[in-house]
């Protein structure tokens, strides 16, 4: 086997898996632990993973990708979570949305809703809102993140803090099984705290993905939501915080959406 086709089997187990070991990977391919440490080593440099003691994990799971790559990740998964979400939401009501690839899915399934009140702290969001039926449009105020288009910090939490609204739609970085929502940035956080601290009904749109990377920083919990918008049953630990806490799961697929708890 090549070192090539090694390399393509490590990025493929690191898909499914989320971590890789240097032992296993030595008895999987029949190579020296040191030909392993060498394929991580170069794996590294090219940035396609990060090494870990023993082995490697996903870059995902380290550090934020490059916001236009995230945007192509889970694509139609994220397209019918946003579908459900705009099923959920009615017409002629006000709602808040926070920075992130998959509540811009979200805003372009809300186009053909009338009569919106729409913030948000991603001037992507509206900028695709925009020339839509939304009778408002409110951005937040702050210095705009050229990297994604976000609006974050002190005066975004402020903002949000100044308004009530029927529904806030957050996205997040990572889930973790014990019900913890996560994101990488503490001052993102903020802004999804209050956008969540302001809302009456609080709706979560996470593809099952994340449960395999890793944020510091924490959002809220399950228990602390109303709504779940993920594309594929989640850990039963996850599933047990939110039924304690009566937070619907919706699972999603391309045809057909159901209440998971």
């Amino acid at each position: 086997m090549t070192a090539e086709t090694r390399h393509s089997e490590i990025l493929a187990l690191l898909d499914r898996r989320g971590r890789v070991e240097v032992e296993d990977l030595s008895a999987r391919f029949g190579v020296s632990l040191q030909t392993i440490r060498t394929d991580l080593r170069d794996l590294s440099a090219q940035a396609k993973l990060s090494r870990v003691h023993g082995g490697a994990v996903r870059v995902s799971a380290g550090a934020s990708r490059a916001y236009a790559d995230r945007r192509l990740l889970n694509a139609s998964a994220k397209q019918a979570m946003a579908a459900q979400v705009a099923e959920l939401i009615p017409e002629n009501c006000s709602l808040s949305l926070n920075i992130g690839t998959s509540t811009e899915q979200v805003a372009r399934a809300l186009a053909a809703h009338q009569g919106l009140t729409v913030l948000s702290n991603n001037i992507n969001i509206i900028n695709l809102m925009m020339g839509g039926q939304a009778q408002d449009l409110i951005v937040a105020g702050g210095a705009i993140r050229q990297s994604d288009g976000a609006i974050v910090g002190e005066d975004a939490s402020a903002f949000f803090a100044r308004y009530k609204v029927d529904y806030a739609i957050i996205g997040a970085s990572a889930l973790d099984d014990d019900g913890a929502i996560l994101d990488h940035d503490a001052r993102e956080v903020a802004v999804s705290r209050a956008i969540l601290a302001n809302a009456r009904q609080k709706i979560l749109i996470c593809d099952g993905s994340k449960f395999a990377h890793s944020a510091p920083v924490r959002i809220c919990g399950a228990a602390d939501l109303d709504m779940i918008i993920t594309d594929r049953p989640v850990p039963a630990p996850f599933a047990k915080a939110a039924a304690a806490a009566g937070t619907r799961i919706y699972v999603t697929s391309k045809t057909e959406s159901k209440p998971n708890v």
